[in-house]
C-alpha cells in the first residue's frame, strides 16, 4: 500500500469529502423532512460502527493489532459513542460532548492523521471512517437538527475531559498503551512536535482544550438553551 502524505492528494479530496456529506446532510434534512428519522439513524449507524469496523479490520489484516486499538479509549472513539447515542435519543447532554469532543479533538486528526498508509489502506480508510463521522455529526447536530449548547456546557464537557485523563493515563501507565497520546507524542507529525517534551505538553493541551471550547461556545453565547 502507498505511503500515507500529510496534506496530499488524496488527503485532501477525503477532507473535501466530509465536507461536501455535511453539507449534502444538512441540506436533505431540511429540505426533507419525511427522511429526518432515516438520516439520524443511518448516520448513527455509521459512527457507532467506526470503531467496531476498525477493531474488525485491525484484526483482519493484521496492522497495529495492540492494546493501543483494542480498547475505546481514544477520544475520538468516545466522541464516536456519544455521537451515536445523541443522534438517537436527541440527548442534549451527549450533543454538547460529541460538539466539543469531535471539533476541538477528532477535527485535529483528520488534520494530522497518525497512520503509515494511504489510500485505499484498510487503515486508511477506517481512520477516516472513524474520524471524518464524528466531525460530520459534530458539525450536523448544529446545522441540520438545529441543536445549540446549553449556557456553561463548555465547563461541563471541559470537566468530564479532566475526567477522561484521568481514566486515560492510569490505563496507560497500567497497561504501558498511549491512549489520548498522553503517555508520549505520536509517532507520525502532528501539532504535538511544536509543544514541550512529555508531561509538560499535557499543560499546554489543556491550555489550547480550553481555548477552542471557548472558540465553539461564542456562535451561542447569546443565544444558548436554558
Amino acid at each position: 500500500m502507498p505511503e500515507f502524505k500529510l496534506f496530499g492528494l488524496t488527503h485532501i479530496l477525503t477532507l473535501s469529502v466530509i465536507g461536501g456529506a455535511v453539507v449534502l446532510l444538512t441540506w436533505l434534512y431540511k429540505a426533507h423532512p419525511s427522511l429526518q428519522k432515516k438520516i439520524r439513524w443511518a448516520l448513527a449507524a455509521c459512527v457507532l460502527a467506526s470503531y467496531p469496523l476498525q477493531i474488525l479490520s485491525a484484526a483482519y489484516f493484521g496492522y497495529h493489532v495492540t492494546l493501543d486499538t483494542t480498547l475505546p479509549l481514544h477520544l475520538c472513539d468516545l466522541a464516536a459513542i456519544f455521537g451515536g447515542i445523541a443522534l438517537l435519543t436527541q440527548s442534549q447532554r451527549c450533543a454538547e460532548i460529541t460538539y466539543f469532543w469531535g471539533l476541538a479533538g477528532t477535527l485535529q486528526g483528520l488534520l494530522t492523521p497518525n497512520i503509515q498508509s494511504g489510500f485505499p489502506s484498510p487503515e486508511y480508510l477506517c481512520f477516516f471512517w472513524n474520524h471524518g463521522f464524528v466531525v460530520i455529526t459534530a458539525l450536523f447536530l448544529p446545522l441540520a437538527i438545529g441543536w445549540k449548547p446549553r449556557k456553561n456546557a463548555m465547563w461541563f464537557v471541559f470537566g468530564l475531559t479532566q475526567v477522561y485523563l484521568v481514566l486515560a493515563l492510569t490505563t496507560n501507565f497500567s497497561l504501558h498503551t498511549n491512549y489520548g497520546y498522553l503517555r508520549h507524542k505520536p509517532d507520525t507529525a502532528s501539532l504535538l512536535d511544536f509543544f514541550p517534551s512529555w508531561p509538560w505538553y499535557i499543560l499546554v493541551l489543556e491550555a489550547i482544550c480550553l481555548f477552542f471550547f471557548f472558540l465553539l461556545s461564542l456562535p451561542f453565547s447569546r443565544k444558548s438553551v436554558k
